[in-house]
C-alpha cells in the first residue's frame, strides 16, 4: 500500500476541478430517507479524480457517506495516495465530514492534506457573491486533532 502523500501544491485549476467534481458526485446521491445529498471528490497523486456520494439504506446503519464512498472506490482500485478532498451538500454554508468519515480519511490521508468544504450554493449564479459563504479550506489535522492513525500502531508498547 502506498503511503499518504506528505506534500503537494494544488493549482487553482486543480481546486476548481475538485470542487466541480464534488458537485457532480452529489447528483448521484441516493438519499431517500434524509433528503441530505452530499458529494465528495478526491484528487489522487497522479492527478485523477475519484468521486463519491452518500448512499442510504433503509436499515440506516448500512448507510455510507460520500467521503467513504470515494475512498472505498479508490482503494478498491489500488489507489491509496491522495492530495486533496472537496465536500459539498445542498446546504448554503460549508459542511464538514462526520466523525466516522474523519477517522476513515485519516487511514489514507495525511493530516496536512487540504480539504475544501464547499457551500452548496457555490455555483448559484442567481445569488450575489457577497451573500455566499466562502469555501472553507481546512485539513485533517484541524478536523481531527490528536487523531489515532496507522503510525500509532507502530509505537513501542509495554509487553503484556
Amino acid at each position: 500500500m502506498a503511503a499518504a502523500a506528505k506534500s503537494w501544491t494544488l493549482s487553482g485549476e486543480q481546486q476548481e476541478l475538485l470542487i466541480k467534481s464534488c458537485f457532480e458526485a452529489k447528483e448521484h446521491s441516493y438519499s431517500p430517507y434524509s433528503k441530505f445529498r452530499v458529494g465528495a471528490a478526491l484528487l489522487t497523486t497522479d492527478g485523477k479524480i475519484v468521486k463519491g456520494t452518500n448512499i442510504e439504506n433503509a436499515s440506516y446503519g448500512g448507510t455510507i457517506c460520500a467521503e467513504r464512498t470515494a475512498l472505498v472506490k479508490a482503494v478498491s482500485d489500488g489507489v491509496c495516495s491522495f492530495i486533496g478532498l472537496a465536500v459539498t451538500s445542498d446546504v448554503a454554508e460549508p459542511i464538514s465530514p462526520c466523525g466516522m468519515c474523519r477517522q476513515f480519511i485519516r487511514e489514507f490521508c495525511s493530516n496536512e492534506m487540504p480539504i475544501f468544504l464547499v457551500p452548496g450554493d457555490y455555483f448559484d449564479k442567481e445569488k450575489e457573491a457577497s451573500k455566499k459563504a466562502p469555501v472553507k479550506l481546512t485539513n485533517l489535522g484541524e478536523l481531527l486533532p490528536f487523531s489515532f492513525g496507522p503510525g500509532d500502531l507502530e509505537k513501542p508498547r509495554k509487553p503484556s
